[in-house]
């Protein structure tokens, strides 16, 4: 084979032809023009686009929290406050390195199953899941000394409430983000929550903030709220309505204590109820505030107002006689029975011995619409003014529907239904001299709306009677040792499966003291008492007068009663004292 040198190649030997090297540097040219006109396009024309752009890919707003306001009652004891916590969460592909040991302690720090926790941290497509959130700051760092890899840690809040079950039904919770769900928590959420602010910062792709650039507004953290409670009385009733329920076996209790000159809710209790600090603790029974939600036939209770209404209206006298029928009338073709068998009683005898046919014999004497007025005036099915979730307005039927029988037995307080709430309200006309005072769970800083209801000589009539109601002849077991105390107790079937129960009863009792200068009300309801008794005159009437007596000494009241009483109890028969 022939050797040739480089420069005898035949390839250098081929000429091409010259428009064909000038095309090239044309098009050459002319792509270089294009390069230096996007070039120019993109760093000159359309600058702040593309530095947009850029921000977009690595700042971030950030929000930042607003300090959720403090909850506390009258004497600025705290009820609700929000304190450091740590949300842990954790990248689920950087936590494959973690021993087995490490995972189990984990779990056991965070509460959670170790399974739950090995299979959230098995999903390898998700670059950030929660493990738990609201973690108190001492176990969080436990948390971090484990140096679990691929497991980090979020600041956040924790709401707290020092005083547990015994304020959670009217305080509430709030849920994880920081949002009332129930109770105060929830009607003052907006005045709670404050405005949250914001920053711009810096974040890596694994959502790390690694630069804080500047802060676009600064949060406004939430306000206090002062509540109307006092701990020290809602402590006691709370235990008094523990003790009730287990002495009568009962499903449940419920009371409230109303300031008689403020219309300050002093106290508002259920039992069972919640742990607003236990989750667990949340069922649906437990949630519930029954003193605003719950609503039940009043029974006896409400025949002071009937009984106002017909004095008032001069249907009755304080001497009118009413032929009881020693216990037992037919009516409008019912029967209907008193405990007590007396052949007449007047006013006074009819509340002390709480006749349901001297009740139904004022009925007669009265119409349907003035019946219906006065109960819609006193705040009978209307929901109240209060702003708490859930306050229900009860049961009370257009007056053109009522039949004779039936404006009978809502003389005596069945046939139409309340809240325990409305029931206190109400009450509060016989110890305030006729007018019915607003009410509220917020410290009062003016003074109260009122309404009249009664004039002032009918409200004394009444509140004389309710003081004998609870004397020698009527249920004693409410009397408080230093004061004298008026009330009514109530005793009422439960309807179950569309008949009147002869096995489920409520028992209540509603009184204010002390009477020559009546400074709270009480209002408590025993639900299914299943001890030996199930009165309310046996089984409400004396937590009645614990409550009465220990809040009374509890606000300096001077008592207006000899400490040794002088009454001298009376023989009744067991049956009569029970029904009172």
């Amino acid at each position: 084979m022939r050797r040739l040198s480089f420069f005898d190649n035949p390839i250098s030997r081929v000429t091409f032809p010259m428009w064909r090297g000038r095309l090239v540097l044309v098009v050459l040219g002319l792509a270089f023009l294009v390069l230096l006109a996007r070039a120019v396009y993109l760093q000159g024309i359309n600058r702040e686009f593309l530095q947009e752009q850029g921000v977009k890919r690595y700042e971030r707003t950030v929000p930042l929290s607003a300090t959720r306001g403090k909850i506390m009652d009258r004497q600025g004891m705290v009820l609700a406050a929000s304190v450091p916590a740590r949300a842990i969460w954790a990248i689920p592909e950087d936590t494959s390195k973690a021993t087995p040991e490490q995972i189990e302690a984990l779990a056991k720090l965070i509460e959670i199953p170790v399974d739950r926790v090995r299979k959230r941290l098995e999903d390898h497509s998700r670059t950030f899941v929660y493990l738990r959130r609201q973690l108190p700051l001492d176990t969080a760092e436990k948390v971090a000394d484990l140096d679990m890899p691929g497991v980090h840690q979020l600041p956040e809040t924790l709401r707290f409430y020092p005083e547990g079950e015994v304020t959670g039904a009217v305080v509430g919770f709030t849920n994880l983000d920081d949002q009332g769900q129930e109770g105060i928590e929830l009607t003052y959420n907006e005045q709670l929550s404050g405005k949250p602010g914001s920053r711009r910062v810096i974040k890596d792709r694994l959502g790390r903030v690694v630069e804080d650039i500047r802060a676009v507004s600064l949060p406004v953290d939430g306000q206090d709220i002062e509540l109307s409670i006092d701990t020290r009385i809602q402590y006691l009733v709370y235990r008094a309505l523990v003790d009730s329920v287990t002495l009568n076996k009962a499903k449940s209790a419920s009371a409230v204590v109303v300031d008689v000159k403020t219309g300050e809710i002093l106290a508002l209790a259920n039992y069972p109820t919640f742990d607003p600090n236990d989750r667990s603790t949340f069922k649906g029974f437990a949630l519930r505030n029954r003193v605003l939600t719950d609503t039940f036939e009043p029974g006896s209770t409400l025949k002071p107002f009937t009984m106002g209404l017909a004095l008032d209206l001069d249907r009755i006298t304080l001497g009118t006689q009413f032929n009881t029928g020693n216990g037992q009338i037919t009516f409008h073709g019912e029967r209907i029975t008193d405990v007590s068998r007396q052949k007449s009683l007047d006013p006074m005898g009819i509340m002390t011995k709480s006749s349901n046919i001297g009740m139904a014999l004022i009925s007669e004497r009265l119409q349907n619409k003035e019946m219906w007025t006065k109960f819609t005036e006193l705040g009978f099915g209307q929901p109240p003014d209060i702003g708490f979730p859930g306050a229900a307005a009860g049961r009370l039927r257009p007056w053109e529907r009522w039949r004779p029988i039936e404006k009978a037995t809502m003389a005596y307080g069945y046939g139409l239904s309340t809240s325990l709430l409305q029931l206190a309200r109400a009450y509060t006309a016989f110890a305030r001299n006729g007018d019915m005072v607003s009410l509220t769970l917020i410290k009062r800083r003016d003074n109260p709306a009122t309404v009249p209801v009664y004039p002032e000589d009918i409200a004394h009539e009444i509140r004389k009677m309710l003081e004998a109601s609870t004397g020698p002849e009527g249920a004693k077991l409410a009397q408080v040792q230093g004061y004298r105390v008026a009330g009514k107790s109530g005793t009422a079937r439960k309807w179950v499966n569309g008949e009147y129960s002869k096995k489920y009863y409520r028992s209540s009792f509603v009184g204010f003291g002390p009477v020559s200068d009546p400074r709270i009300v009480v209002a408590l309801t025993i639900d299914e008492p299943s001890g030996e008794h199930y009165y309310g005159g046996r089984v409400a009437a004396p937590v009645f007068a614990q409550i009465m007596g220990r809040t009374l000494r509890m606000m300096g009241v001077e008592p207006d009663a000899p400490i040794e009483s002088d009454v001298v109890a009376v023989t009744t028969s067991a049956s009569e004292e029970a029904q009172r």
